[in-house]
């Protein structure tokens, strides 16, 4: 028998015989007593240059050559003649119209083989059949042809190899690996992994290489649960964000407003309230200076105040750290209000001791400031337009409330009110007004406001006084010939509220103001008129009134249109006075 007959065991090939392999998927299906791929014929092929081989010894179980069925080669008492069965079998052979090409075997290369019994080279390409529409499909490539190789395009997949070669598919590496129960970390199993792996005594590997690569994958792991632990704080920070948020949401929408407790230290400070100002823009001032808690707080108690509303503009002298409703019952208190009130008719000498009281200045100190500083501010460029002006801030401190604390400077009192005349005056278009009513001057009108104001006691006194004062500067009138003879320019001379004057006293007065001894208007304004005063002033009654009396020497004032109807109504006032 040849080398490549059967050898020392039952199987028919010697594991050294370079045809001996793995048969492929058909050729298991053979070794498991199916039929052959190629028809149940023996499949023969022409013998192969023959080698010397070591003894790799025999192997039990192998199959044959890729796209081979088995072998079925008969035994002659351990003789096998290979090259009869060659000659008569290979004319008849087609392979059962399966259209397989001469196998490869002839242009191998012998290859030398390890003692597993395959080739440690690259295999031979197994032929795939032609296609049946192709009619060149299914001829023989020539002898010593080159079979196309399907294998070595780069999208192919790669040729099959024997079972004792083949390797499983290495796992997809991911950062994420799971622990030993399929599903937790290593990091949260609280394993080490390395030296596990490395104090392994059974491991035949666990040479020194093969610890780095663990190592390797153990700082992965590591790093895992690094990131792990990173993506936790900041999805945890966010929830921890969200919900301090939404609390604080929910508090300021739905919670009741911080506030204070009790009536507040004993720190005090000055609030400023400005005009127009609403509830929480006087919270607003409030929590800024330190009084309130928050703005919703005094909003709040002042919706639930009665007078809450009430609240002016002005300064207001608060203790810190009050409750909200402390806060609001303080600010209605009068003793509270650090403001500078000027009443409607009231003279500026008044205004300047209120000032000087509330700054808590020397006496005389505002009325010097205002001597010195009126041009700085903000008059109007028509004011002081008679040299006998006594003040020329007369008639321009308009009445209101205005914020007077310690600390602040006289000028600044003066200056707001100053302004908020000139924004008045200028809205009643007084230029116009006087031409309108054959005055002189924006500021004559002024003046007759001034004595409109100081001469009536009510609202529906003011318009006949205003048409006394108009019939009274007309030279030509027949009652007083051009003077206007009121009380109250005397008084403004001597700084008095008199109305018990005497005729010689008045006549023997010459000052400008003295209206007894001067035909027409004072040079300016004796008082600083209000918003009645001036209304009436521009919009007079035309009834024919020359006179007036304050009949009951208070509030009732009664007017005539002649002299005799004049003496009439001072008999009535001299005997309600008891003069």
């Amino acid at each position: 028998m040849t080398e490549y007959g059967r050898g020392e065991g039952s199987e028919p090939w010697n594991p050294e015989d370079p045809l001996y392999g793995d048969g492929g998927w058909e050729g298991q299906q053979a070794h498991a007593g199916q039929q052959s791929p190629y028809g149940g014929q023996p499949q023969h092929y022409p013998q192969q240059p023959q080698q010397q081989y070591d003894n790799g010894g025999w192997d039990e179980g192998r199959q044959a050559a890729y796209g081979q069925a088995q072998q079925q080669y008969p035994q002659h008492d351990g003789q096998y003649d290979q090259q009869q069965q060659y000659n008569h079998q290979y004319d008849q052979q087609q392979y059962g119209q399966q259209q397989y090409d001469q196998q490869a075997y002839q242009d191998q290369q012998q290859q030398s083989y390890d003692n597993n019994g395959w080739a440690s080279g690259t295999q031979g390409q197994i032929p795939y059949p032609a296609d049946p529409s192709d009619p060149y499909g299914q001829q023989a490539a020539a002898y010593g042809a080159e079979q196309q190789d399907y294998y070595g395009s780069p999208d192919a997949y790669p040729p099959p190899e024997p079972p004792s070669r083949r390797r499983a598919e290495p796992e997809p590496q991911t950062d994420w690996d799971p622990g030993p129960d399929q599903g937790e970390h290593a990091f949260f199993a609280g394993g080490d992994d390395d030296q596990g792996e490395a104090d392994d005594p059974d491991d035949p590997q666990g040479g020194r290489g093969d610890r780095r690569g663990r190592g390797g994958k153990g700082s992965k792991k590591r790093k895992s649960g690094c990131a792990c632990l990173v993506v936790l704080l900041v999805f945890g920070g966010g929830t921890a964000g969200v919900g301090y948020f939404g609390y604080q949401f929910y508090k300021n929408r739905f919670g009741a407003a911080p506030d204070y407790a009790g009536g507040g230290t004993s720190q005090m400070v000055t609030v400023q309230i400005p005009k127009g100002a609403g509830g929480y823009a006087i919270g607003r001032l409030l929590k800024d200076a330190g009084v309130v808690k928050s703005v919703d707080a005094f909003v709040s108690a002042q919706e639930q105040n009665s007078k809450g509303n009430s609240i002016q503009a002005g300064a207001y002298l608060l203790k810190k750290e009050m409750s909200a409703e402390s806060a609001v019952a303080m600010m209605l208190d009068p003793k509270s209000q650090n403001n500078v009130l000027v009443a409607p008719g009231v003279r500026n000498a008044a205004v300047y001791k209120r000032i000087d009281e509330k700054l808590d200045l020397a006496s005389g100190t505002t009325r010097k400031i205002a001597e010195q500083k009126y041009k700085s501010l903000g008059l109007p460029s028509w004011a002081n337009d008679n040299r006998e002006i006594k003040d020329p801030l007369e008639g321009f401190l308009y009445p209101g409330t205005y914020p007077a604390a310690k600390g602040m400077k006289p000028e600044s009192v003066l200056k707001e009110m100053v302004t908020q005349a000139a924004e008045k005056y200028a809205a009643y278009d007084l230029e116009a007004k006087a031409k309108a009513l054959k005055l002189d001057s924006p500021l004559q009108v002024i003046t007759v406001a001034s004595l409109v104001q100081a001469e009536g006691k009510t609202e529906d006194d003011y318009r006949k006084m205003a048409e006394v004062v108009y019939n009274r500067l007309n030279l030509a009138n027949p009652e007083t010939y051009g003077f206007l003879q009121f009380d109250s320019t005397f008084n403004y001379v001597k700084n008095e509220s008199n109305i018990e004057i005497s005729e010689k006293e008045i006549n023997s007065n010459k000052d400008p103001y003295n209206t007894y001894t001067n035909k027409g208007l004072p040079p300016g304004p004796i008082d600083n008129p209000g918003d009645t005063a001036m209304k009436a002033t521009l919009d007079p009654t035309d009834d024919g009134w020359y006179y007036f009396v304050a009949t009951d020497g208070v509030e009732k004032t009664e007017f005539a249109k002649t002299h005799a109807e004049f003496l009439r109504l001072k008999e009535k006032f001299n005997a309600s006075t008891g003069s």
